[in-house]
């Protein structure tokens, strides 16, 4: 349709290399939708006359239910709907409808409106999965837990204090979500195809139409300009990789070895082979799929660092990456809050673990440095005890007063106070005192707990505040195209 400058239309092959129609069926409703503003506006500016705005309003309804998946010798989908919009009302009015506008400014709008749309779900999903882990939390607020570093066992902790990291990891994914869709969230159309247009139109009223909160005003930026996208995948790459992690940890303590917990049957697979395997397939899935979205942000980064200044074809080729990236995201979120909903905790094994290691040594240390013994001297006097338990094979605090005396005969500490606090130290009371903010204290948990339920919902109300100002928009200018069909 728009080959008039040229004398050959495009051969088969040629047409399947550079068709996107199959990739364009996730931004067909938004091109529509995106029409209707601008014939509206256009109708408003007298632009066009109201006879012709009517048919083009009606054809454009009649699309919405259109299949677009059948084939067709169409580019991509702006021109499809076009072209299809022309044969049903003509040339004469249905040609008015592209007056103003290119496919640089219509394509940076449907993307816009499109992962605009995914970012909202994105949050939600966030603060559902959030909300299951803090109420997670706060069942296991004394659920013991031995806290690794370098996958060994490091200090005593409580499960709720591990599942609030993960918390926390996610607020910042939702925030990197909730700031960027300031900047996904303005209108490029009436940008045209780079430099603007000579006919007079209101780009602010076609952005209000759609929910918009501003206009890219730069007309060269607008059209040319993805690096939303970029942002918008480097946010989901960073959350994939907290739900990577997340999967991992969960991975390694459903095994026997640790049996800390244990996974529900839905999201778990069996061998095709060994009849007693309970496989956390759907874990390892999410750790594999975050490889696919980083693999996005890097193809999508690679794509645009090459370009010139001003619309390429290139950038054609990074919307199956934002489309995939938002079903993977979505899709793994989903999974992760419904997992949460169902696990299975083993408290005991927990806290086996936990008892079995040498947990409260930095815990013994630190009690000697409120005697006035350097925190250097400490860590060398219980290192020192913990290898002759690990020698014998006892714990620290079973081990005797001559043991005790026989490893510090050479150390300036009161032999007394030592073993009194060998004597009184266990994990649990060393969780009493833990009273750092941010740290694994029973005191803390809650504290933390009740904070991030507060947080939760503050974010949950500006999240419904977004989605409900685009539907009402949306719903205007749906009551507006009934209103003006009439």
């Amino acid at each position: 349709m728009y080959r008039s400058r040229l004398g050959k239309n495009l051969g088969k092959i040629t047409l399947d290399y550079v068709s996107s129609l199959n990739d364009d069926i996730q931004i067909a409703m938004y091109d529509i939708l995106g029409s209707q503003a601008h014939v509206i506006m256009l109708y408003e500016n007298k632009i066009i006359v109201k006879k012709d705005l009517k048919k083009i309003l009606t054809g454009l309804e009649f699309l919405k239910k259109e299949n677009f998946r059948k084939k067709s010798s169409s580019e991509d989908i702006h021109e499809l709907i076009e072209s299809l919009l022309i044969k049903k009302i003509g040339i004469d009015a249905g040609g008015k409808m592209h007056t103003a506008r290119s496919r640089n400014d219509q394509v940076a709008l449907d993307i816009r409106m499109k992962i605009r749309d995914d970012t909202n779900i994105i949050c939600q999903c966030l603060l559902d999965t959030i909300k299951s882990l803090v109420k997670l939390a706060k069942k296991h607020q004394e659920t013991i837990i031995p806290l690794y570093t370098h996958l060994q066992q490091a200090q005593v902790g409580l499960f709720s204090h591990y599942l609030l990291s993960y918390a926390d990891a996610l607020f910042r994914d939702l925030d990197r979500f909730y700031t960027t869709y300031g900047r996904i969230n303005e209108n490029p159309l009436g940008a045209g195809p780079i430099g603007g247009t000579s006919i007079m139109i209101d780009r602010q009223s076609t952005g209000k139409m759609l929910g918009f909160s501003g206009i890219v005003e730069n007309s060269i930026d607008a059209t040319t300009t993805r690096d939303f996208a970029i942002e918008y995948i480097a946010a989901s790459a960073i959350l994939m990789t907290n739900l990577s992690r997340i999967s991992k940890d969960f991975s390694i303590w459903s095994t026997s070895e640790f049996s800390f917990l244990e996974l529900s049957d839905e999201f778990t697979s069996p061998s095709s082979v060994m009849p007693q395997k309970k496989n956390p397939d759907i874990l390892e899935l999410t750790r594999g799929k975050t490889s696919q979205i980083i693999g996005n942000l890097t193809s999508i980064l690679s794509t645009i660092q090459v370009l010139p200044s001003g619309y390429s074809r290139d950038l054609q080729q990074i919307n199956p990456s934002l489309w995939d990236t938002s079903h993977t995201v979505i899709s793994a979120l989903l999974i992760m809050e419904s997992m949460l909903n169902t696990i299975i905790i083993n408290k005991k094994n927990m806290k086996k673990a936990a008892e079995d290691g040498y947990l409260i040594a930095l815990d013994l240390a630190e009690k000697l440095v409120h005697h006035d013994i350097s925190f250097r001297k400490s860590h060398q006097i219980i290192g020192m005890l913990v290898k002759a338990a690990h020698k014998s094979r006892k714990s620290i605090s079973a081990l005797t007063k001559l043991e005790v005396k026989n490893v510090i005969k050479r150390e300036k500490v009161n032999l007394e106070l030592l073993m009194k606090l060998i004597q009184s130290t266990t994990v649990m009371s060393s969780l009493h005192d833990r009273k750092s903010q941010g740290s694994s204290g029973i005191s803390e948990q809650k504290r933390m707990v009740t904070h991030r339920m507060k947080k939760i919902d503050m974010y949950q109300k500006e999240v419904k505040k977004r989605s409900n100002t685009i539907q009402n928009s949306l719903d205007n200018l749906n009551k507006k195209v009934k209103t003006l069909i009439k």
